[in-house]
């Protein structure tokens, strides 16, 4: 059966009617094809990619060429999947002109649909130059990892009376500017439930409890891609680092003891092709040994010849 064909209006729906959505990230062309198969309503190229893919420490070296060239990828894989791209650390913040600029990119070079930007009010201007020039725009809330380093860490935010009142107000801020979902990521499961009632948009939550309107998890954290313990909010469906190390071992012993490949994996040539070569091969020698072969050889041919 055919993937339902995801739009905004498809997720209003979904919060209207209680439907639960589901993303998760991905960062190349098999990921995206398998969570598009697996149904899964939306998929995001996450700057995320910059930790599990690119090895940095944070998310903040990711650049838009990055993104862009991962975001690519995502779109040939799903081409009709709702694909939501990430605006990394100083695509937006510097200027609305500029924040215009690099979100069209990700629509008109790589084919997104729709992009998301992290942050409340101060990066409003932003949103809203973004969203005038006709371009979806996911918020997001809560632990904003491109502050990681002004929030002091990955820390969950939202726990005092103030904060919460903050990311209360900021979430509705953006609602009113026209974010079609927002993100809560790191949340206490009570605060992101308060919000999702107040919001006529839809939530999705990563560590922000079950009552958010729809869930997202990186692909490598749910599908322990990467060895050792993973997130505290994220669930691990599978443990494929294991299987695939053990997968590997096993290749490399059987290469080293000559056991791959196997005649099922190999090619042969078609009858008599290889009686002839072997014919040609002893003319070809027999010219070679009275000089033939080299005086059928140019002049600058020679010199590369004896180079080689």
């Amino acid at each position: 059966m055919k993937p339902e064909r995801i739009t905004v209006e498809t997720l209003l729906r979904k919060k209207r009617h209680g439907e639960r959505i589901t993303m998760v990230t991905a960062y190349d062309w098999s990921q995206a094809r398998l969570a598009y198969d697996a149904g899964m309503d939306l998929l995001l190229v996450g700057d995320s990619l910059g930790m599990v893919v690119l090895g940095y420490e944070t998310t903040l070296p990711v650049t838009m060429e990055e993104m862009l060239h991962h975001t690519k990828a995502v779109v040939r894989g799903a081409p009709q999947a709702f694909v939501t791209a990430d605006m990394p650390f100083l695509s937006y913040q510097v200027s609305q002109e500029e924040a215009v600029r690099n979100a069209g990119r990700f629509l008109k070079e790589a084919g997104a649909t729709a992009v998301k930007v992290e942050g409340g009010s101060e990066a409003l201007g932003a949103i809203r130059a973004i969203l005038a020039s006709g371009i979806p725009v996911m918020g997001h809330l809560g632990l904003t990892p491109q502050k990681v380093h002004q929030m002091g860490g990955y820390k969950v935010q939202g726990k005092t009376l103030e904060s919460a009142r903050l990311l209360l107000e900021e979430a509705r801020i953006l609602e009113e500017a026209g974010v079609f979902s927002l993100v809560l990521e790191c949340v206490p499961a009570q605060l992101a439930e308060r919000v999702t009632k107040n919001l006529a948009i839809p939530t999705i939550g990563i560590g922000a409890g079950r009552e958010c309107d729809g869930q997202v998890l990186v692909f490598h954290d749910m599908l322990g891609l990467i060895p050792g313990r993973g997130p505290k909010h994220s669930k691990r469906y599978a443990h494929l680092a294991s299987e695939i190390i053990d997968a590997l071992r096993h290749y490399g012993r059987e290469v080293r003891e000559s056991l791959f490949p196997e005649e099922g994996h190999s090619f042969e040539m078609p009858e008599g092709v290889l009686e002839r070569l072997d014919r040609e091969s002893g003319e070809g020698a027999l010219k070679e040994s009275d000089g033939g072969a080299r005086k059928a050889i140019p002049e600058r041919g020679q010199k590369e010849f004896a180079r080689f």
